[in-house]
């Protein structure tokens, strides 16, 4: 009786953390480029009542199935699914989305290199192009005081047409980073990434390279949440709470009944 209380307290932690990976997907639904992530859960260990195929008599049988009794379940991965978002025309000139694979890369004040899709840039007072907590996106590109008009191609060069001059001038190129595995980089909030020893070392290359996406100027990429589809999850992980909640109800009373026997 007291396994059954263990096994179903494993469940109901099992499906807390389901559910708080669930709000995190819905609070984050108009986050820039956000990408949902996916709770997966493993079978914990078995107790081997009797072991699958021992010997069961002296002749030689050996037991077919054995008696196996499992204790619950255990968090396994939190999975970020990178599928992308819709993309969302803007108007600002210095708003760019990527269309495919591929990251943008931040000079952290650290100086590490951060990777990013949000694409929400902006100048600061210098004319460089920076994220919105003021960050350098590489590899550092300045925009004249005197330009006019600031025009971003597929392949993330920057051009800039100054006051009197009608010929743009390009005055830099976003660089972009690829890796093997995108699950695998770690999440340090403000929508910027880090590589990790999972995800792999970068691949740096340029918009529309092979192996990565367009740049899209006035577009922003919306989170690939889909409200639906986590809200049919938060019901099925409630109910399954509750479920075994049940089960420890049901085994208390199959103690108190233990207990009252004469």
């Amino acid at each position: 009786m007291m396994r059954a209380l263990s096994i179903a307290a494993t469940g109901m932690l099992a499906q807390q953390m389901n559910v708080d990976v669930i709000a995190n997907n819905l609070a984050n639904m108009t986050t820039t480029a956000y990408k949902r992530q996916r709770a997966e859960f493993q079978d914990l260990l078995y107790q081997n009542i009797s072991r699958v195929g021992t010997a069961s008599s002296d002749t030689g049988t050996i037991l077919p199935t054995g008696i196996q009794l499992g204790l619950g379940v255990k968090p396994g991965a939190i999975y970020r699914v990178g599928d992308q978002g819709t993309l969302l025309q803007t108007g600002n000139q210095f708003d760019v989305a990527i269309n495919g694979k591929g990251f943008m890369q931040v000079t952290l004040p650290s100086g590490e290199i951060a990777y990013t899709r949000d694409g929400s840039f902006q100048v600061n007072q210098n004319g460089e192009i920076v994220n919105p907590q003021g960050y350098v996106v590489a590899p550092g590109i300045t925009v004249p005081q005197d330009a006019v008009s600031v025009d971003i191609n597929a392949s993330g060069q920057v051009s800039v047409k100054q006051d009197g001059n009608v010929t743009p001038t390009v005055v830099g190129q976003f660089e972009m980073a690829n890796f093997v595995n995108e699950a695998g980089m770690q999440a340090i909030g403000n929508n910027m990434f880090q590589e990790t020893e999972a995800s792999g070392t970068p691949i740096s290359g340029f918009g529309g390279g092979t192996g990565f996406g367009t740049i899209q100027q006035k577009f922003l990429e919306q989170a690939n949440v889909d409200s639906i589809s986590e809200v049919t999850s938060l019901i099925t992980a409630q109910r399954s709470y509750e479920l075994n909640s049940r089960v420890i109800s049901s085994s208390d009373e199959m103690l108190q009944t233990l207990n009252q026997l004469r």
